[in-house]
């Protein structure tokens, strides 16, 4: 079996949540209409994950349509970039860099929460490479998003690990030659522990100091 070296996590579900859920960020401004809208505008938003075009003039323009008349920066700072770091699973992000594996992000985004991702949220400084989809070019579950996360982490395919929520995503990354597992926060950090385990990753102790295997 190939010895995985690195680790690329999913943001939303994995390192990150929105508190209370997307829906109930959006009812203050939609109350029970906020599931239909949201679903709408996601839907809008899928060419801005692959960089193609500016998602903000679409989120306003569904604003105004559902007679929204708060300002769409509001609604988007509010909702957006509403964001709770799970800090168990940074703490094992950790414990992996200190063990001498490289930690990676690799998430679906369009260009402004990405930014806001990488400066107010500083995950610029706690992965060694960021993929965002905007920014590759090309959102998951393509394959094509992970033969480019991998590329740019410059390892081979099947050193490398992704844990994300999603199975369509687990499905291209193992289209792409990755190892792959569905895993999200809700299952607790002892799970993620043993789903590292699985692929001979061994990590002494969460959180605290740990010696590097390698």
């Amino acid at each position: 079996m190939t010895r995985i070296q690195h680790v690329l996590f999913d943001a939303d579900g994995v390192l990150q949540s929105v508190p209370g859920g997307w829906y109930t960020a959006m009812e203050p401004y939609l109350g029970a209409r906020a599931r239909d809208f949201l679903h709408k505008t996601w839907k809008d938003e899928l060419p801005s994950l692959a960089g193609q075009g500016d998602y903000m003039p679409l989120l306003a323009a569904a604003l105004v349509e559902y007679g929204v008349t708060t300002p769409v920066e509001t609604v988007y700072r509010n909702v957006w970039h509403n964001i709770a770091i799970v800090a168990e699973t940074f703490e094992i992000v950790d414990a992996l860099r200190r063990c001498g594996y490289g930690v990676h992000l690799g998430t679906n985004q369009e260009q402004h929460r990405a930014r806001y991702m990488r400066t107010a949220l500083g995950y610029d400084d706690l992965f060694d490479v960021s993929c965002y989809s905007c920014e590759l070019g090309v959102a998951k579950p393509e394959a094509a998003f992970f033969t480019e996360a991998a590329r740019l982490i410059g390892a081979p395919p099947q050193t490398i690990l992704f844990i994300d929520d999603s199975a369509d995503n687990v499905d291209g990354a193992r289209v792409a030659g990755l190892a792959a597992d569905r895993w999200d926060h809700g299952q607790g950090q002892l799970s993620l522990l043993g789903l590292l385990a699985e692929h001979g990753i061994e990590l002494p102790s969460v959180p605290g100091p740990v010696e590097s295997q390698f």
